[in-house]
């Protein structure tokens, strides 16, 4: 049945479909016109029980015209002709009630004022403004309805469970059935307030909670699930996504209030569930306008602009209108494609792509020299840990020395500030990359006394989707059918998203006044195991089941847990709540930090890797390397 409405629907939109549309102010004001005829007629057959007199047939006949030259004006005033019937509202029906109501208050003065001679009876023309009105609002909605129930029963359709009955619930159900081109059908909400148990919103039931979403997902055979609580907490969020674990299909939402103030249109725009909204925390709270004066017609310098953090840098430094955005970068095709980027968001913007390595001392020097820069951001260095246990004297080259010859030529050059990007992997490190990085924390704090350059170090953990995140490694598996590899079942680490990183870096700048080691706030520490299980089940898959999670051994240099503070720094609170300073208890010696870096410098140019690590030990005690070290261990 529901097949062959669907095929005369289709064989008559595509025979007669244009001549509709092209006629269709015609046909409505017909339609209307035929309706307010048969309103009328009823009224006097209800009027005289079904048997109306002749001489009051003859009255309805003479008196038609002015009844329907009235009403029509009526329905032109209020617009009633140019409104869509399949999007049919509660305003809509509103404007009709009161074009009825005008109407045959204005054809009552005109019968009983100004043809006084005339006998027209007025319950016909208090019935003839309430039956049009009916007639009018009916068939918008039975031609709305018409085409939701074509749309819903579509075998196309996908039936959707509603997580939320509130207030974006039910305007997402209503656009579900209102819009032919969504190709969704909500079979189901399911809330866990009792109140509206077993309630409906446009005719689609509450069937139940959180809870309950497998058995439902089930038996109302849903293809999708729809988080309808822009509102909804991350315990929520993630409280949801651990009920939906084994349903099997795939997991959207709607935008967080945040992006529904700025655009309260994307409510409509239902979207896949992310990490970022399992981990999001409370909004961070930005002082925009501070951060104007430290970038606003600067001249601002990058490293390492290519990269993840680099690139969004180079995005939210452009927003302040910079007088110059200088983009340093030894990764050509990264390079060209963020220049490419930018010119396009901000094409009043001067930008200039400088190819370069930051251990080439003549390639800084040249590219400082000539764009006098303001500010450098400092985020080229070597990120994967696994990696730089093998290759050692790469991660001193580049995290150690390329950090002094861009942070000396800073100086020489009277850059005002330099912002280093570190990591949490520099605190106790265990890993050659977290010990090259302390180093450079420490150099730049040597450097502060040195000079009228404001340096400051930014620390903080991993960010979802940077180049060095377990995040697209986990996407990779899960779409290649698994495993997905954890290293250890109790690993944890810290989590937090580009964007929201990148912020709390530019505010770390402005707070810095020199030799400051800022750390953000990184929220709770999260088990790696628990991200690989919640990007399964936003992929729509079961885990364990669809999708096998293997344990693998952690990795060269790896640690279980990371740290954000050592035990002799003190910990300060700052101006920004998301922002902490870390002061070191005792202070540091630039002579001795002198000695350590000539003595790398040896182990590089002359020494075996084992040389190197004996000295990047020595300067840094807190270092605990792996041992042994040999590369068929590594491996």
């Amino acid at each position: 049945m529901r097949s062959y409405v669907l095929k005369i629907f289709a064989f008559l939109s595509s025979r007669f479909g244009h001549r509709l549309i092209r006629h269709r102010l015609l046909l409505v004001i017909g339609v209307q016109l035929v309706l307010i005829i048969a309103a009328n007629l009823l009224a006097f057959l209800l009027r005289f029980d079904g048997d109306i007199p002749p001489d009051h047939a003859r009255l309805f006949l003479w008196g038609l015209p002015i009844v329907l030259a009235i009403y029509v004006v009526g329905l032109v005033a209020f617009g009633i002709q140019r409104g869509l019937w399949r999007y049919v509202g509660l305003h809509d029906l509103g404007r009709i009630l009161w074009a009825s109501v005008i109407s045959s208050a204005v054809f009552y003065g005109v019968v009983h004022g100004l043809l006084r001679w005339i006998a027209y009876p007025r319950s016909v023309i208090i019935l003839t403004g309430i039956l049009s009105g009916l007639f009018l609002a009916g068939i918008r909605l039975v031609v709305r309805w018409f085409r939701e129930w074509l749309h819903v029963l579509s075998p196309t359709a996908r039936r959707v469970l509603v997580v939320g009955a509130g207030n974006a619930g039910e305007l997402l159900i209503r656009d579900m059935l209102s819009d032919g081109d969504s190709h969704y059908r909500p079979v189901g909400l399911v809330d866990d307030d009792p109140i509206k148990r077993k309630m409906k919103i446009h005719g689609v039931p509450v069937v139940g909670t959180i809870a309950d979403i497998p058995g439902l997902a089930r038996g109302l055979v849903a293809h999708e699930i729809i988080v309808a609580i822009p509102s909804a907490s991350t315990a929520l969020k993630q409280r949801i996504l651990a009920a939906s674990e084994g349903c099997k299909v795939p997991i959207k939402t709607l935008p967080s209030v945040k992006q529904l103030l700025a655009n309260p249109e994307a409510l409509r725009q239902v979207r896949p569930m992310s990490l970022e909204d399992l981990l999001q925390r409370e909004p961070i709270q930005m002082d925009r306008q501070e951060l104007h004066p430290l970038l606003e017609g600067k001249r601002v310098l990058v490293t390492g602009a290519g990269g993840s953090i680099g690139s969004e840098l180079c995005r939210q430094i452009a927003r302040y209108h910079p007088a110059t955005l200088i983009l340093f970068e030894r990764y050509e095709n990264g390079l060209y494609a963020l220049d490419l980027e930018l010119r396009r968001q901000f094409p009043n913007l001067t930008i200039i792509p400088a190819i370069g390595d930051v251990t080439v001392h003549e390639r800084v020097a040249e590219v400082l020299q000539q764009t006098d820069p303001d500010l450098v951001f400092h985020a080229a260095a070597h990120k994967h840990v696994p990696l730089m246990e093998l290759n050692p004297k790469e991660a001193v080259r580049n995290n150690i020395f390329g950090t002094k010859v861009v942070a000396e030529a800073a100086l020489a050059y009277g850059v005002d500030r330099f912002v280093l990007i570190s990591t949490d992997k520099a605190v106790n490190p265990t890993s050659v990359m977290g010990a090259t990085k302390r180093v450079a924390e420490d150099l730049l704090q040597s450097l502060s006394h040195k000079g009228q350059t404001k340096f400051t170090v930014v620390r903080f953990g991993n960010v979802l989707g940077s180049n060095g995140s377990v995040v697209p490694l986990f996407a990779d598996q899960i779409r290649r059918g698994g495993p997905v590899t954890v290293t250890h079942p109790e690993i944890t680490r810290f989590f937090m998203t580009i964007p929201e990183a990148v912020q709390l870096v530019l505010q770390a700048g402005l707070l810095g006044r020199g030799g400051e080691v800022f750390v953000l706030d990184m929220g709770e520490q999260v088990k790696v195991v628990d991200l690989a299980r919640n990007m399964i089940v936003l992929s729509g898959l079961v885990p364990d089941q669809d999708i096998q999670i293997v344990y693998s051994g952690l990795r060269p240099g790896e640690k279980l847990y990371e740290e954000l503070f050592e035990e002799a720094e003190q910990v300060e609170p700052t101006p920004h709540a998301k922002i902490r300073r870390a002061i070191s208890a005792s202070a540091i010696q630039s002579d001795r930090l002198d000695r350590a870096i000539a003595h790398l410098e040896a182990a590089v140019s002359h020494g075996d890797d084992d040389e190197l690590i004996r000295r990047l030990n020595e300067a840094v005690p807190t270092y605990t390397p792996m041992s042994p070290r040999s590369i068929e261990h590594i491996h």
